[in-house]
Parts: structure tokens; C-alpha cells; sequence
């Protein structure tokens, strides 16, 4: 049985000699008839030698359209993904929609992706730049931070593929800012420290009384050194530990008059006033639960109106949970500083926090702690009336409450 291919060669050489014999007809010439015969036939072998015509183009478009598998691919990618032909947007994915919009399918990539860097890689298919990444900002929001990927396919479309990277970047910029910090806050003192050392290797501490002023001025700084390492440790031990669940029964009902009696010698320890219930256990760890007790306390005790009671309260709240809090009298924090008081090294004041002793990390390490323990942390208040800074905890599991 013939093939299609077969049969349309039969056919072909069947009317190139009908054409043939109709021209002798007309003609009378059999040489002429004879060349029509073999051109004909020599146009149907070339054909038959050549295979088929080639296909049409394919539209792209409605290739990937008619492909389901495809389109489900990459709907699967959570991150944008598009696939182009040259440069033109056969395909995309629904982040890739929802970031750039609905419209850009059947548009020029270069109109979808509105960047100087990406519009120059995507006219370059070239592989050797093929792997490398572009970084992309504008794409979204001004805060957002993308990386561009583009891969070619063995058919000559190519995949371009978009990664968020500003949580990354976010991280990054907050680590520089850190190191930064940390290099002022401990660079501040030690320049005190330094100046006042040669100022007294000059002859300045012959004197009594200057050398005993100078002296103090330099225990001062050394200490405020010292909290600040302590606080830089701490917090770099609680963020260690982030992941690891405490595993200590902690009576807060017992820490709290503890960490209070540590704090009498401070010259506000008779304004303290306690409020505290019975309430369950909580799961966690005693040194860190203390190191917040001791912020807490110590910031109300620090920013309060001198004479005026700090309110330490305990009680249940629910079944689950239970409440520790700290409220002062004090002159209130602005509502837009609120939001960012668990930063590090972020102050309302720098002059008054530093004076106070202050290192900008004593909310930063209550957070960690907090977060760490599963509870929450809630920052109240009012200028000119005072703060009150309140933490909730869970209670230790398959405890009854009290």
C-alpha cells in the first residue's frame, strides 16, 4: 500500500505526463512535449529526494497554549518565570503576571522588564553570559531586590526566571549596619579612653583632684565598654539558640521579686511597685528570662519620672498564657519611634540613653528572647503619661493552672 508521500509522487508524474501530451497536442512538437516530460519529472524527484516541504512557522504563542504540560510547569514555579521567543513573551507564569501584569503576554520582553541591565542580556543570547545573573531593582516596589536568570532552550526559546532577593539583601544590609554600629558605639568610649590615658601620661594627673576626675571618667567609659560586650554576646547567644526550644520550668512568680532585689541598689529601687498572682509555670530559660526581667525593669527605672512608682505586674490571661508587664511614669515615647524600639542600637534619645548607660540593645535582646520563648511583645505609649511594655508567654504544657 502506498504511502502518502508515494502516492503524491504518482500523482505528480501522472499530471507531468498528462501536461506533457496535452502540449504535444497543441504544439505537434514531440521534442518539446519530450523536455516538458523530464522537467516535470526531474521537479518531482528533486522533491521526492528532498522530503517533505518544510512546515510552516509555528506560532509560539499557541504552541505553549497547546501544550498543557507546559503551562503547568511553569503555573507550578512559585518565583516569576517567562519564556520568550526572541524577544517577545510566548508564556508566563502567574507571579510573573501578577509582578509585571496581565499584559505583557505577546509583548516585547523589553517593555515587560522595564531595566537598562535586563534589556541588555535579553538582546545578548549569547551562552557564555547565559548563567550569569543580573540584578534587578525597580521591579515592583523601590524596596524590592530581583535576580535575573535566562536559560536558552535546545528549541531557541528562552526561560527567564526571577528571584526575590530582598529578604537577602534586607539581611545583608542589616548585618552591615550592625558591624557599623557596633564599631561606633564601641569606638565612642575608647577614644574617651584613649585621650584621657595621654592627657594624664602628659602630666594633667599630677594633681589629686584632676587625676581622681579623669579616673572616674575612665571607669565610666570602661564599664560602658563593658555592658556593651555583654549586650553584644548576649544577643549573639539568644539568636544562636533562636531554634532550640528552653526546656526549663520557670516560676516567674518567683524570678520577678529576685531579679527586683538584685536591682535594689539602684537609687529608684523604692519606687518599684509589684502586683504579682499566682500563676503557672512557663517553659524556658531562667538566664535568659532574667536578662528580660532585668531590661524591663531597668528601662522603666531609667526613663520614669524620678519619684513616681514603676508597676511590675504577673497574672494569668486565659488558660494558656500568662502576662508580665512594666509600666512607667515617665514622658512617653513618640507613636512613630514605637515601631522601631526593638532595632538594635536604635535610640529616641541618643544624648539622654547613652548618659543613662544605655547600650541600644537591651529591647533588641527582650525581642530575641521573647520570640524565642513563642511568646509576644507589646510596646504601649503615651507622651507626657508614661510606657508600659507588656510580654505574654505560654504556660508549660500539661500544666494545670492554679
Amino acid at each position: 500500500m502506498l504511502s502518502a508521500q508515494g502516492f503524491r509522487i504518482v500523482l505528480a508524474m501522472g499530471v507531468a505526463a498528462l501536461s506533457a501530451l496535452v502540449g504535444f497536442l497543441l504544439n505537434g512538437d514531440l521534442q518539446v512535449a519530450l523536455l516538458l516530460l523530464v522537467g516535470a519529472v526531474a521537479s518531482v524527484l528533486v522533491v521526492a529526494i528532498g522530503g517533505d516541504p518544510a512546515p510552516p512557522p509555528r506560532d509560539d504563542a499557541a504552541a505553549a497554549d497547546r501544550d498543557p504540560a507546559f503551562g503547568e510547569v511553569i503555573e507550578a514555579i512559585a518565583e516569576p518565570v517567562l519564556v520568550i521567543a526572541a524577544t517577545r513573551v510566548i508564556a508566563a507564569n502567574a507571579a510573573a503576571r501578577a509582578l509585571l501584569g496581565e499584559h505583557i503576554l505577546g509583548e516585547d520582553v523589553r517593555l515587560a522588564i522595564r531595566h537598562p541591565a535586563a534589556a541588555e542580556r535579553l538582546l545578548d543570547p549569547s551562552e557564555d553570559h547565559s548563567a550569569a545573573p543580573i540584578h534587578l531593582v525597580g521591579l515592583g516596589t523601590r524596596e524590592q531586590r530581583w535576580e535575573m536568570r535566562v536559560r536558552t532552550l535546545e528549541t531557541g526559546e528562552r526561560v527567564v526566571h526571577l528571584v526575590d532577593r530582598t529578604g537577602s539583601y534586607t539581611a545583608d544590609r542589616m548585618r552591615v549596619d550592625f558591624v557599623a554600629n557596633a564599631s561606633h558605639e564601641l569606638r565612642t568610649p575608647l577614644a574617651s579612653l584613649l585621650g584621657y590615658v595621654e592627657t594624664l601620661a602628659d602630666g594633667a594627673g599630677e594633681e589629686p583632684e584632676i587625676r581622681q576626675r579623669f579616673l572616674k571618667i575612665m571607669h565610666d567609659e570602661a564599664r560602658r565598654m563593658d555592658r556593651l560586650i555583654s549586650d553584644l554576646i548576649s544577643l549573639s547567644r539568644i539568636e544562636a539558640e533562636k531554634y532550640r526550644t528552653p526546656a526549663e520550668s520557670v516560676q516567674l512568680a518567683d524570678l520577678i521579686p529576685q531579679v527586683c532585689a538584685e536591682l535594689s541598689a539602684n537609687p529608684r529601687a523604692g519606687d518599684l511597685v509589684t502586683e504579682i498572682e499566682t500563676v503557672a509555670p512557663v517553659r524556658g530559660d531562667r538566664t535568659q528570662l532574667s536578662q528580660l526581667l532585668h531590661n524591663l525593669i531597668g528601662n522603666a527605672m531609667k526613663y520614669g519620672r524620678p519619684g513616681t512608682p514603676v508597676t511590675v505586674s504577673l497574672r494569668s490571661e486565659g488558660d494558656t498564657m500568662v502576662r508580665f508587664s512594666v509600666a512607667d511614669q515617665g514622658e512617653g515615647i513618640p507613636p512613630e519611634h514605637i515601631p522601631r524600639l526593638t532595632e538594635r542600637f536604635y535610640r529616641v534619645d541618643s544624648g539622654r540613653s547613652r548618659s543613662l548607660g544605655g547600650t541600644g540593645l537591651g529591647l533588641a535582646i527582650v525581642k530575641h528572647v521573647v520570640e524565642r520563648h513563642r511568646g509576644r511583645l507589646d510596646i504601649a505609649s503615651t507622651v507626657g503619661v508614661g510606657t508600659t511594655v507588656a510580654v505574654r508567654l505560654p504556660i508549660e504544657p500539661n500544666v494545670i493552672k492554679p
